[in-house]
């Protein structure tokens, strides 16, 4: 058989820049493996993320709107599918590793809570240690996903630390995952004013002086701007102007959009409906490890787990089971 991996690992040293990270100089997995003969590292890392039913679940995950009435409000999973075609035309005019990027991608948002970033924060509260959904995310490809028949999906070490610090105070040890870092703000950024604006929160013309109405000139701006301002250069990101501009555009989506009054209204729904889920499971230990299997014994991170990897539609049943009333016969 032709050893397709390899001749990939070629192209890689010929063609790639300098600054990126070659497959085969991976730092490897946590458990070490025979290489396929026709995938990369990076190139298994990516297929088994989305192989995995964590990733399968984030369709019904909110990204911003909860239980939105309509068929085009984003979900956890077309933001994770916008993130990485962003990420992926970013690392290819750099010369980065498409492949290791597109795996970043995919993952980052793998350990993210039932109802967007306002049930992160319910859990935060509630789970004494605190919860950050990157550090869930990683948790998640280490250890709670089993679909390779053991614990976890054994991914290399720089996909498992781009997932960990897309986000967060640590910056990513690879130029690929800075690249998912910043292209995650500017698809958020841009898809979550896209659906303020369809549900009638914001008006196009209410976007701060000298940003485009239309989603695909404010994305292709920043990425230009990016790809100008990185180029060969062994740190990322926007030129000064345009890193006040979206810095701008972000706090006026956080004041118009996240913290309006409807959104939070919904926010302490959540908080309640989570909290009574979270405290019910921490008593009743359990009916987490029916559905998660890891030996875990504490029964507030089984429950943090199980909470954490629930869809919004999947919260909202287990919580009709639990706390409601059936109905009786017609």
């Amino acid at each position: 058989m032709i050893n397709t991996r390899r001749h990939q690992e070629e192209f890689e040293e010929k063609y790639l820049s300098p600054l990126a990270c070659k497959s085969h100089r991976s730092a490897g997995r946590a458990v070490p493996e025979r290489e396929c003969e026709l995938r990369t590292a990076f190139q298994r890392d990516r297929d088994r993320i989305i192989h995995c039913n964590a990733f399968r679940r984030l369709k019904h995950k909110t990204q911003v709107f909860i239980a939105p009435e309509g068929d085009h409000y984003r979900t956890r999973l077309t933001h994770t599918l916008e993130v990485a075609q962003i990420s992926r035309t970013v690392a290819r005019a750099l010369r980065l590793n498409e492949d290791l990027t597109e795996a970043i991608a995919l993952g980052h948002d793998l350990g993210h809570t039932p109802f967007g970033h306002g049930g992160e924060r319910a859990l935060d509260q509630l789970f004494g240690p605190g919860f950050r959904h990157n550090e869930q995310s990683l948790r998640v490809v280490d250890v709670l996903e089993t679909s390779l028949g053991g614990f976890g999906l054994n991914l290399t070490w720089e996909v498992r630390d781009g997932i960990l610090c897309h986000t967060g105070e640590r910056e990513p040890a690879t130029l690929e995952g800075q690249v998912v870092r910043i292209c995650d703000r500017i698809a958020y950024v841009n898809h979550d004013l896209e659906d303020a604006v369809r549900a009638g929160l914001i008006k196009e013309r209410d976007l701060p002086a000298g940003w485009s109405p239309l989603r695909g000139q404010r994305i292709n701006l920043m990425v230009q701007d990016l790809v100008e301002n990185s180029c060969g250069k062994g740190q990322l990101g926007f030129s000064r102007k345009l890193a006040q501009a979206t810095e701008q555009l972000r706090q006026f989506l956080f004041r118009r959009v996240y913290m309006a009054p409807r959104a939070l209204e919904e926010e302490e729904k959540v908080a309640g409906l989570l909290g009574r889920l979270y405290d019910y499971y921490v008593l009743h230990p359990e009916i987490p490890h029916e559905h998660l299997e890891i030996s875990e014994e504490d029964p507030a991170v089984l429950a943090k787990d199980y909470i954490a990897g629930m869809t919004d539609r999947y919260a909202l049943y287990e919580y009709q089971r639990l706390f409601l009333p059936s109905r009786g016969p017609r």
